[in-house]
């Protein structure tokens, strides 16, 4: 089965036959297909089969906010005459690229929709953040997505030898996942990126002042995105992009530009945090205790391969701190869960003060 003719406009921007039928029961209503390229303050453009259209989101404005319009959704809208125009319901999402929106808070905010590729800049005008570049990992498999990180203005590394220690350094972070050098200055690695995320969507991830709008004018091929460059005393940017954007691409696929992004708190993630780490998830599965904690347990795997040199207390580390601030995340909808954790501490003080008398016993 193939898209029908009247649809064909959207298949550039991803429409396929399972979109199709997924929108089969909305055609029958009278209603249009179309991808969301940007939403702004109730309001949304909708690129639909005779052009994009300016939309009112006022009918699917949900308490839930995981289910609000979002920048890459496919959604159904009034045909062609109505004046407003409404976006009248969303098609199931196929993936969702989620962050919680606080620290303090357990909602999710949803930053892209229906993507194939998240691509995670990192600038190399800064000294590298191992940690969150596998924070942006964590959250880019559980999305659904295949992640990639871009290592861009890599023309700010003239040594070959230092540049290749950087893409070693990334890659032990980012186990499965292709580390590409990218100089949008020089175009220098835009042919293998746009190879990769070239025949689906890509949703565009980083700091600001990673480069992220200077690498989407590259891709799509003209300024779409306003640039100004990063400060010198610590290489951030100023937000030049303030809005999630789906531009489409010159060589085919479509990208989605996010701004600068201060903060990643995981949503969730469980399995995308088991993704990043895989090689302690295969550790831990070799302990001799199901529920060690690769602290001091005898018989610890994962213990044992940072005492050989096999894995990085720095690698260790950054795992713990995710596990734990997802469990924290969970745990604030989840009443068993933050039962279990409670219990969970409960025991370990509890066996932290029996060690301690042991100690002071021996002593006297």
């Amino acid at each position: 089965m193939t898209p029908s003719s009247s649809s064909r406009p959207l298949v550039p921007y991803g429409w396929d036959a399972d979109w199709e039928a997924a929108f089969a029961p909305y055609a029958e209503q009278g209603l249009v297909p179309g991808r969301v390229v940007r939403v702004d303050r109730g309001l949304c453009d909708v690129v639909t089969p005779g052009g994009t259209v300016r939309a009112d989101t006022e009918f699917v404005v949900p308490r839930d906010p995981m289910k609000v319009v979002c920048t890459g959704d496919w959604v159904a809208v009034d045909p062609e005459g109505s004046d407003p125009r409404f976006v009248r319901t969303l098609l199931p999402r196929r993936t969702a690229f989620v962050r919680s929106t606080s620290s303090k808070r357990s909602d999710g905010q949803i930053l892209a929709a229906n993507v194939d590729h998240a691509v995670v800049a990192v600038s190399l005008a800064v000294e590298l953040d191992l940690g969150r570049v596998e924070r942006f990992l964590a959250l880019a498999w559980e999305s659904g997505a295949q992640p990639v990180v871009v290592l861009s203005k890599a023309d700010l590394v003239p040594d070959p030898v230092t540049l290749a220690h950087l893409v070693q350094d990334v890659e032990t972070a980012a186990p499965g996942v292709p580390v590409l050098t990218v100089s949008a200055l020089h175009g220098d690695g835009l042919d293998v990126l746009r190879a990769l995320i070239g025949s689906g969507t890509a949703v565009l991830l980083g700091q600001s002042g990673a480069g992220k709008s200077t690498l989407a004018n590259a891709l799509v091929g003209a300024d779409v995105m306003d640039v100004r460059a990063a400060r010198d005393v610590d290489g951030k940017g100023r937000h030049t992009t303030t809005t999630r954007n789906l531009l489409p691409l010159t060589g085919g696929g479509v990208l989605i530009d996010t701004p600068g992004l201060r903060g990643v708190g995981l949503f969730d993630a469980e399995g995308g945090v088991g993704q990043v780490f895989s090689e302690i998830e295969e550790l831990a599965a070799r302990c001799r205790f199901h529920d060690c904690s690769h602290e001091s347990e005898p018989g610890c795997a994962v213990a044992a391969a940072v005492d050989s040199g096999e894995l990085s207390v720095r690698r260790l580390e950054s795992y713990r701190k995710l596990v734990r601030e997802n469990q924290w995340i969970v745990a604030k909808t989840d009443a068993r869960l933050r039962a279990e954790i409670r219990k969970d501490w409960k025991r370990k003080g509890a066996e932290g003060r029996a060690a301690m008398q042991a100690k002071r016993g021996h002593w006297s």
